[in-house]
C-alpha cells in the first residue's frame, strides 16, 4: 500500500447514511460574495480605487468644526449614495452568478435509497451513496465505478470538459463488483472504502475496497469517474460517491473567484494620484498666498487686525484650501462609471447579434466592471474542444486509386461515385481498392454495434473510428455484428463474415493500428491504417506510382484542416502467417520488454504493403471560427490555443481554424528534460528574431511536459521572449492548472490584457486567472460560464464582443473619465482664480449646495450619454476594419489625450472666469439701487460653466443622437429651472437653506447684458478653441475614426471575410489602407498601392529541416484519436466484445 494511504486516508461507508465524519456537501458556488463576506470584500474592492479613499478622507476632514468652507455634508452625502449604488450593482451581478450556480446544483440524477432508485438533485448527493447515471449525462460528483451496462463493467467516458481530450476514455469496474447489474444485487450491497483525501491530481487516484468476506481490492484512476465528465456510448453505470462539491478534483483545480480590477481603473488611479498631488500643490500655494496677504495688507487695515490674532495658521489654511479644491477630483466619476458599465452590460445582454437561436442563448455580462477591458485585449487564450470545435467527427473526403471522392461543401461524405465506380468494375484494380477501403473502414476498429429500438448505434472510444464506420455504412457497407472472433458486415446488401485473427494495437510511437483477418474465401489479409509517414515507409514498390497522387490529395485535404488516415493492406500466405502468429503470441506473453517484442513482430508483418487509399475526417469547427480568428489576429490580438488534447490533433485544428497556415514555420518544443527544453527555447528565440527580419510566419507548439520546464528558472525568460514574438501559440497535453499558469505567465510578461475563453470545467482556472474570462455556454455544462466574466453561446460571438462592444465601451468609458476630469477642473479651478481677488480667504465663489449639485444634477447626464450612446465608428465599419480595434487602444487613454483634456479644462476655466469678471467688473445696478453682489458673479460664471461643459460633450460626441442632445441641452435647462426654484426656497415655510440665493434668479434673469447675452457669447467664445484645435488635428493627424468615415464615404461596399481558400494572405487595417499597405477585403475596393499580395510573395525561403518533419506529420499525417494504456487494450476490446449478447437493465 502506498505510504500516503497509510497516513492520510478517507473512510467511506458504501450505501449507508452514516459516515465516520461529516463530508463536504455537493453544492457548488462561483459567487463573488456571501452574506458574511460581502461587506469586507466590497469595501476592499471599492477602496482599491484611489478616488474613494480620497473622498472618504475629505468627508472626514469636513467634520472638523470651522475648517470646511463648503459645509460638513456636501461630500459625505453624495459619497454614501455612490457607495450604495455600487453595492446594489454588485449584489445584482452576484445574484446572476447565484442563479447560474442554482441551475447546476439542481441538475437531476438518481440515488439508491432503501433499495429503490429515486430522483434527486445534484445538490442532495452525499458521499457514500450509490448513483445511477444514464448515457449522455454528466457525473454529479467524483464516483467509484461499480458496474455498467457493458461487458466486464466497461464504460465510455468523454472527458473533453475536463482535459480537452476528444477521444473517449474507457473505465472498468473491479471484477468483484462488475456483476452488480440488477437492482436486486445492487440494493443490499455494502462495503467500506479507504481512499485518498481530496486533491487536485486528476490523473492520479488510489484506494481499497473492503467487502465483507473478501480480500481488499485495490482500485485506481481507471475506476474513477470525475465530476463534469460525460457518460457516452454506455446505457448506464452505477457508482459510489467519493468526493462531492468543492472536494471534487476538478473543483480543486479551480480558484476562489478573484477580485478583478480593470486596466482603465488602474490608469484612472494613476491620473487621480497625479491630480491629488496637483491639489496638494494648489492648497500649499494658496496657503502661501494667504500668509503673504495677511502679513502685507492686514496690519494696515486696523479694523480687521483681529484676523492676525485669531486667524488660522499656515497648516490650517492648507487644510481649508485642500477641502475647497477637493472637487478637482470628480466625486461622481465612480458612480457615473458604474451606471455606464451597468447599462453597457445590458447592451451586451440584449445584442441580437450574439443571440444563438439553436440553444436559445444570448450573451451574458456576468460582471460590468470589465467592459472596457474587452477593448484592450492583446492575448486571447482559447480552449479547443467545445470552444473552437464541436467535437463532432464527420467523414468528408477519400482518395482511392488516384481518384479523389467527396467535396468540402457537403456536411459529410455523400459522393455516390465511390459505390458506382465499384459496381461498374468490381473486379478491376480500382474496384477492388474501393472494396478494400470500405471493408477496412467497417472492420479495422474497436467499435461495438448496438441495436436499440430498431436503430443501429455504434459505441467506441475513438470518434474518428466512429465517423469512418458510420461513413462506410452510409455507402452500403454496414458493420452490424461483433463477436470475440469475428465481425459481420453487410456488403452492399449481402452479409459477409470476417474472422479477426490478431489485433496490433495503436500507440503514439507506432502511429498505426493493424488487424489480421480471414475473409470468407479463406484469404488471410493484413489491414493497416495510420499516419501517412509510417504507411508510406511500409508500402511496396508496386504502390510507389500511386503514392505521389495520394500525397497531392493529402495536401488538398490538409489545406482544409481535415484529419487524415492512410490505409494499406496485403495478403499473407497461410504458412507465413502461421509462423508469424506463433511469434506474436510469444511476444504478447513476455514479461520483460513486452511492448518492444510486440513492436518487432509488428514491423516484420507490416511491410511491403499495398497502398489502398486515404480518408479525410473533419473535426467540425464551430461556426465562423476561422473568420473570427482571422479578424482577431488582424486586430493585432495574439491567439493561443491551450488544450489537453494530443499534439497532432491540436495542430490539425490550428490549421483548420486559421490559427496558422501551411506556410507557417512551426517551432515545436517537445523535450522532456530541463536542459533540452532550455536549449531548444533559446535556439527558437534566436530564430524568431531572424524570422521577424525576413518577414516569415512562425508559431510555437509546446506540450505539457516541456511546459513544466519552460515555466521554470531561466527557461522562463526565453519562453516568454519567444511567446511574445509569436502571433499564435499552441499548447497541448495541458492540465487545468497549467492553463492557468500559462495565463498568469503571459500576464506577468508585459502590461497587456489577457482574455481566456473556454467551455469546460477544466477551463475555470484559466478563466479566473485571466484579466477577462469568457465562458462558452455550450454542451459541456455551465461551470465555465458560471465562473466567467462574460458568457457567450458560440466562439464567433467573441469577434463582436471584442471588436464592437469592447472597442466602443473602451472609447466611451475613457471619454466618460476624461470628460469627468475636464468638467470638474473647469469649474473648481475657478476657485483658485477667485482666491486671487478674495484675499486668499478661502471664500467660495459659488453657493455651497450648487457646488454639490454640479456633479449629481447639472452635469450628470452628459457623461452618461457619452458612455452609452456615442458611436465613434458605426457597427459595420468596426467589423469591417479590425485594425480600428488596435488603433483605439493606442489613442483612447494615452498620456497625450489626458494632458490635452486637462489643458483645455484650465484654458476654459481661465476664459470663463475672466470673461465673466470682465462683463460684471463694473457691476449691474438695478432700479432700486442695489447690485447683484458676489453671488451674481458666482452664479453667472456657474451658468456659463454648465453651458460650456454640456456643449463640450456635444463636441466630443462622434455621433449625435437624441439622447445625447437631450441630456446636454436638458442639463443646461435643468440648471436654469433649479436656479429659479432655489431662489424662492428661503422665504417659504421652514426652509433654512439658500438664504444667500434668495431673489438671485430675478436679479440675474432681468439683466440682458449681464446674463442672457453672455450666456450665449461666453460658452461659444470658450469652445472656439476646441473647434480650431479639432480642425487642425483632423487635417494634419486624422484619427482612425475619421479615416474610416472618409473611406466609408468613398467606398460603400466591401467587407472582412475569410479568404484562405484563395491562397492569399492579407494584413489588415484602415491605417494601412491609407498608407498603401496590404489589408483584408473581398471586393475591388483598394486604392492604388494597397492591393492584396499573394502569400508566396510574403513567404521567403523554405522551412528549416529541424521542424519540417514534425510539422508535416502533424499537418496531415496523423489524426487517430484512440486511447492508449487504458484499463482495456484494443486487443481485449475486440476479443471480449459481443454485440449478440443482451445487456443488463440495471433495474
Amino acid at each position: 500500500m502506498p505510504h500516503h494511504l497509510a497516513t492520510a486516508t478517507r473512510h467511506i461507508n458504501v450505501n449507508s447514511t452514516h459516515q465516520p465524519v461529516k463530508f463536504c456537501n455537493n453544492v457548488i458556488s462561483t459567487c463573488k460574495y456571501s452574506v458574511f463576506s460581502f461587506l469586507p470584500r466590497f469595501l476592499i474592492e471599492q477602496f482599491l480605487r484611489y478616488n474613494n479613499i480620497f473622498f472618504l478622507c475629505i468627508a472626514a476632514l469636513q467634520q472638523i468644526p470651522d475648517v470646511s468652507p463648503t459645509g460638513r455634508y456636501t461630500t459625505l452625502f453624495p459619497f454614501c449614495i455612490i457607495l450604495l449604488i455600487s453595492a446594489l450593482k454588485e449584489i445584482f451581478e452576484d445574484l446572476k452568478r447565484r442563479t447560474s450556480d442554482k441551475k447546476v446544483n439542481n441538475f437531476p440524477t438518481q440515488i439508491l435509497d432503501k433499495g429503490e432508485w429515486k430522483d434527486a438533485l445534484w445538490k442532495d448527493v452525499k458521499v457514500g451513496e450509490i448513483l445511477w447515471v444514464e448515457n449522455d449525462h454528466l457525473f454529479p460528483a467524483d464516483l467509484l465505478l461499480i458496474s455498467s451496462s457493458e461487458q466486464q463493467g466497461m464504460a465510455y467516458i468523454e472527458t473533453s470538459n475536463l482535459d480537452g481530450e476528444t477521444n473517449l476514455k474507457i473505465k472498468q469496474s473491479l471484477p468483484t463488483t462488475s456483476h452488480l447489474t440488477s437492482l436486486d444485487s445492487i440494493g443490499p450491497f455494502t462495503a467500506y472504502i479507504e481512499c485518498e483525501h481530496p486533491n487536485r491530481h486528476v490523473n492520479e487516484f488510489s484506494g481499497n475496497l473492503h467487502i465483507e468476506g473478501q480480500e481488499p481490492k485495490h482500485f485506481g484512476i481507471d475506476q474513477l469517474l470525475l465530476r463534469g465528465a460525460r457518460l457516452k456510448n454506455t446505457e448506464w453505470i452505477c457508482g459510489v460517491v467519493i468526493y462531492t462539491g468543492h472536494d471534487a478534483k476538478i473543483l480543486l483545480n479551480s480558484k476562489v473567484a478573484p477580485l478583478k480590477q480593470s486596466n482603465v481603473d488602474i490608469m484612472t488611479n494613476r491620473r487621480i494620484l497625479f491630480l491629488f498631488f496637483v491639489l496638494v500643490s494648489l492648497a500649499i500655494v494658496s496657503a502661501i498666498g494667504a500668509e503673504l496677504y495677511n502679513r502685507s495688507y492686514i496690519p494696515e487695515a486696523w479694523y480687521i487686525s483681529w484676523i492676525l490674532a485669531d486667524g488660522a495658521g499656515f497648516l490650517w489654511n492648507v487644510l481649508t484650501f485642500f477641502i475647497l479644491y477637493n472637487n478637482l477630483i470628480p466625486i461622481s466619476l465612480q458612480v457615473t462609471l458604474e451606471l455606464v458599465r451597468f447599462f453597457q452590460a445590458s447592451f451586451i445582454n440584449n445584442d441580437l447579434g450574439m443571440y444563438h437561436a439553436d440553444s436559445d442563448s444570448c450573451a451574458v455580462a456576468r460582471t460590468s466592471n470589465l467592459n472596457e477591458e474587452l477593448g484592450q485585449v492583446k492575448f486571447v487564450m482559447s480552449d479547443k474542444t467545445g470552444t473552437l470545435t464541436q467535437n463532432i467527427m464527420k467523414w468528408k473526403r477519400c482518395s482511392v486509386g488516384g481518384v479523389s471522392y467527396g467535396d468540402s461543401e457537403s456536411d459529410q461524405f455523400a459522393d455516390m461515385r465511390l459505390v458506382d465506380d465499384y459496381k461498374k468494375t468490381p473486379d478491376s484494380a480500382h474496384g477492388n481498392a474501393i472494396r478494400e477501403l470500405l471493408t477496412m473502414m467497417a472492420a479495422c476498429h474497436t467499435i461495438v454495434p448496438e441495436h436499440k429500438e430498431g436503430e443501429l448505434l455504434y459505441q467506441g472510444s475513438s470518434p474518428d473510428e466512429g465517423a469512418l464506420v458510420r461513413g462506410a455504412a452510409a455507402m452500403g457497407v454496414v458493420f452490424h455484428t461483433r463477436q470475440p472472433q469475428r465481425v459481420v458486415l453487410n456488403m452492399l446488401g449481402k452479409d459477409e463474415s470476417i474472422e479477426v485473427l490478431d489485433v496490433i494495437d495503436f500507440t503514439s510511437d507506432r502511429k498505426r493500428m493493424s488487424v489480421v483477418v480471414r475473409s470468407e474465401d479463406g484469404k488471410i489479409k493484413l489491414y493497416t491504417k495510420g499516419a501517412d509517414t509510417v504507411i508510406f515507409d511500409r508500402v511496396g514498390e508496386a504502390s510507389k506510382a500511386t503514392m505521389n497522387t495520394l500525397k497531392e490529395h493529402l495536401e488538398e485535404y490538409a489545406s482544409f484542416g481535415y484529419r487524415t488516415l492512410c490505409f494499406a493492406m496485403k495478403e499473407i500466405p497461410q504458412d507465413r502467417y502461421a509462423k508469424w502468429s506463433a511469434d506474436f503470441k510469444q511476444a504478447t506473453l513476455k514479461i520483460d520488454e513486452r511492448q518492444k517484442a510486440i513492436d518487432a513482430c509488428a514491423e516484420e508483418i507490416e511491410s511491403d504493403l499495398d497502398l489502398v487509399g486515404a480518408t479525410a475526417i473533419e473535426d467540425k469547427l464551430q461556426e465562423f471560427v476561422p473568420e473570427t480568428i482571422q479578424a482577431l489576429m488582424a486586430a493585432d490580438i495574439r491567439v493561443w490555443m491551450l488544450t489537453g488534447d494530443k499534439r497532432e490533433t491540436a495542430i490539425n485544428i490550428a490549421h483548420s481554424c486559421a490559427l496558422c497556415t501551411h506556410h507557417t514555420e512551426l517551432m515545436i518544443v517537445d523535450k522532456h528534460t530541463y536542459d533540452e527544453t532550455y536549449d531548444k527555447l533559446m535556439r527558437f528565440a534566436d530564430r524568431a528574431k531572424q524570422y521577424e527580419v525576413e518577414g516569415r510566419e512562425f508559431a510555437m507548439v509546446i506540450d505539457g511536459k516541456s511546459l513544466v520546464h519552460a515555466l521554470t528558472g531561466e527557461a522562463r525568460v526565453h519562453f516568454g521572449e519567444l511567446a511574445m514574438r509569436c502571433k499564435s501559440v499552441v499548447c497541448c497535453r495541458m492540465s487545468p492548472m497549467q492553463k492557468a499558469e500559462v495565463v498568469e505567465m503571459v500576464r506577468g510578461l508585459a502590461d497587456h490584457v489577457v482574455l481566456a475563453v473556454g467551455d469546460g470545467a477544466n477551463d475555470v482556472a484559466m478563466i479566473q486567472a485571466a484579466h477577462v474570462g469568457v465562458g462558452i455556454s455550450g454542451e459541456e455544462g455551465l461551470q465555465a460560464a458560471s465562473a466567467s466574466d462574460y458568457a457567450i453561446a458560440q466562439f464567433h460571438f467573441l469577434r463582436r464582443l471584442l471588436l464592437l462592444h469592447g472597442a466602443w465601451n473602451f472609447d466611451r468609458s475613457v471619454k466618460v473619465i476624461l470628460y469627468s476630469f475636464y468638467k470638474n477642473i473647469t469649474l473648481y479651478i475657478i476657485e483658485l482664480w477667485f482666491a486671487i481677488f478674495s484675499a486668499w480667504s478661502g471664500q467660495t465663489i459659488f453657493e455651497r449646495w450648487t457646488i454639490g449639485m454640479f456633479n449629481i444634477m447639472f452635469t450628470a447626464l452628459p457623461p452618461i450619454a457619452l458612455g452609452l450612446f456615442d458611436r465613434p465608428v458605426d457597427e459595420a465599419q468596426m467589423l469591417r476594419f479590425p485594425a480600428l480595434y488596435c488603433s483605439f487602444q493606442k489613442r483612447a487613454f494615452s498620456l497625450a489625450q489626458f494632458c490635452m483634456w486637462i489643458g483645455m479644462a484650465i484654458l476654459h476655466s481661465l476664459m470663463l472666469f475672466f470673461l465673466t469678471y470682465a462683463i460684471l467688473e463694473e457691476g449691474v445696478v438695478w432700479a432700486h439701487g442695489r447690485d447683484g453682489g458676489w453671488l451674481m458673479l458666482g452664479n453667472c460664471c456657474y451658468s456659463f460653466v454648465v453651458a460650456t461643459v454640456c456643449l463640450k460633450a456635444l463636441l466630443e460626441c462622434d455621433s449625435w443622437t437624441w439622447p445625447v442632445i437631450v441630456s446636454c441641452l436638458g442639463s443646461i435647462g435643468a440648471w436654469l429651472v433649479v436656479l429659479i426654484a432655489y431662489s424662492w426656497v428661503f422665504p417659504l415655510g421652514r426652509f433654512t437653506i439658500g438664504a444667500d440665493m434668495a431673489g438671485m434668479a430675478w436679479i440675474m434673469m432681468t439683466s440682458l447684458a449681464g446674463f442672457w447675452l453672455p450666456l450665449i457669447f461666453v460658452p461659444l467664445t470658450t469652445l472656439l478653441w476646441d473647434l480650431v484645435i479639432k480642425s487642425f488635428f483632423t487635417i494634419t493627424h486624422p484619427t482612425p475614426r475619421e479615416m474610416a468615415v472618409l473611406y466609408q464615404k468613398r467606398h460603400a461596399t466591401g467587407g472582412f471575410e475569410r479568404l484562405t481558400r484563395y491562397g492569399t494572405i492579407y494584413s489588415s487595417g484602415v491605417l494601412d489602407l491609407f498608407r498603401g499597405r496590404t489589408r483584408i477585403s473581398t471586393d475591388d475596393e483598394f486604392p492604388p498601392g494597397s492591393e492584396p499580395i499573394p502569400i508566396e510573395a510574403l513567404t521567403r525561403g523554405r522551412r528549416s529541416s529541424s521542424s519540417m518533419q514534425l510539422a508535416e506529420e502533424a499537418r496531415h499525417g496523423f489524426a487517430f484519436s484512440q486511447e492508449e494504456h487504458g484499463p482495456i487494450s484494443q486487443h481485449d476490446m475486440v476479443r471480449n466484445a459481443d454485440s449478440t449478447q443482451p445487456k443488463p437493465s440495471g433495474r
